[in-house]
């Protein structure tokens, strides 16, 4: 039975690698904004260092994950790390020389997040071949490695910035070296996996619209896309203004509202582990489904929340919605796209969810401006139930079916696969797939 499969013991050192480097994000994370404030209050300078570390998905995205499907991935994973740990002591070494700028904390922003567009998508890609594209093990890993991520980067590594912070400006800097050369170090010891091979040599332009194209065919992988990306529109919108609504209209301080954020990610960590549950019980299709529908109904509480209690319960049931997308989508993306594509086909639907974020902060901002600071809740609202709607029948358990069972019959790793896209014909008489959490 699927309830007796164990995850390999590799897959314990690339959780414990990948909560080390979580950790160490979410120190930079804080300290970043952190150290360009005590360089200038100028909010274009602040914003160009937090848009830097953003910018690679949108430049590079598709091209990243078609290099990640040429290369190792387990190499790709620990030198990309390795990297990262030198970049950090050059801001490091320059804060404790009193000559950090923000040209130098933004450019290594965006190394850091280029650094992290290879190593996510050959995370992502790496994971299938170490579980052998197993459903259950692939919901398994993915809540384990979603939660850890939720409990490093947002709940430890924020505060752990701060405070090392104020120990002196070189010390966070240091502190997520030192996580990044851990990662590097544990990953190094992963066990390799069959490599890829490529079904022809073509150039890296044509591999990555390959990549791409592979995921606008595919009614399933598309639907899959859509929803973080459709979303990112709608909880950019919230993002964007929340601030202001909680101080205006819930009379929540500073303090109060990193609590309110909090139970946002204790919704998360609660998501991420019923995700699987939620598999079973409804089967993968209908759980995304409904996961939508409950995000969309949260931010409509929230937007009518009379008081912080409420508003705070909201965020939580929005966040344990997301949590259980976020392992639920991958997942199942992971055990039906083949392995020569999977980088590809990653950072492809990444990409168009960074894409989306701008234009969420946008519309939210001109919508609070314009109207009042409810309205971006009540449009990101209509926008998440709107997506629910649309994509309901491009995940449904009956392509979700068709897919897994298409994806058991095609030829390991190690073997080329033809680039077409999958089959998504429904079977006759389907029934709900029951992943279980193993």
């Amino acid at each position: 039975m699927n309830e007796m499969v164990k995850l390999p013991t590799g897959f314990g050192r690339l959780w414990t690698a990948q909560t080390i480097s979580s950790l160490g994000d979410g120190v930079t994370h804080a300290a970043l904004p952190l150290l360009a404030l005590t360089l200038t209050r100028d909010p274009m300078a602040l914003a160009v260092v937090t848009a830097a570390g953003t910018l690679p998905w949108l430049l590079f995205g598709v091209l990243g994950g078609a290099l990640v499907d040429r290369w190792d991935r387990r190499r790709t994973m620990w030198v990309v790390d390795a990297a990262r740990a030198v970049l950090l002591v050059i801001p490091a070494a320059a804060a404790a020389l009193d000559v950090l700028s923000i040209p130098l904390l933004a450019a290594v922003a965006f190394l850091l997040g280029l650094g992290g567009l290879f190593f996510d998508t050959a995370a992502t890609a790496y994971l299938p071949d170490l579980l052998g594209r197993h459903p259950a093990l692939l919901e398994r890993a993915n809540a384990r490695l979603r939660g850890a991520q939720t409990a490093a980067s947002g709940f430890v590594g924020p505060p752990a910035g701060s405070a090392l912070l104020a120990l002196g400006r070189a010390v966070p800097l240091l502190a997520d070296a030192v996580s990044f050369a851990l990662s590097a170090v544990l990953v190094r010891s992963l066990p390799a996996v069959p490599r890829p091979v490529p079904q022809v040599r073509e150039s890296l332009l044509r591999q990555a619209r390959a990549g791409a194209s592979y995921v606008f065919r595919d009614r399933l992988l598309l639907g899959l896309a859509l929803r973080p990306a459709v979303g990112n529109v709608a909880f950019l919108a919230v993002e964007t203004v929340l601030a202001l609504f909680a101080h205006d209209r819930l009379g929540i301080d500073t303090y109060g509202f990193g609590l309110l954020l909090t139970a946002e990610a204790a919704g998360g960590l609660l998501g991420a582990g019923i995700a699987s549950f939620l598999g079973r019980r409804l089967g993968t299709g209908t759980a995304l489904t409904s996961t939508a529908a409950v995000e969309g109904l949260a931010i409509l509480g929230l937007a009518a929340a009379p008081n912080p209690y409420l508003a705070g319960l909201a965020l939580a049931v929005c966040g344990a919605g997301m949590g259980a997308t976020m392992v639920l989508g991958p997942s199942l993306r992971q055990a039906i796209v083949p392995a020569h594509l999977m980088g590809r086909v990653a950072s492809t639907s990444r990409m168009l969810a960074m894409c989306a974020a701008p234009l969420g902060a946008v519309l939210g901002g001109w919508l609070a401006a314009t109207y009042d600071v409810r309205t971006p809740l009540y449009a990101a609202a209509g926008i998440l139930l709107a997506m629910t709607a649309v994509t309901a029948t491009m995940t449904s358990n009956r392509r979700v079916e068709s897919a897994l069972r298409d994806a058991a019959t095609t030829p390991g790793p190690g073997h080329p696969e033809p680039d077409g896209p999958i089959h998504d014909s429904a079977p006759e008489s389907p029934q709900p797939i029951g992943v279980s959490a193993g």
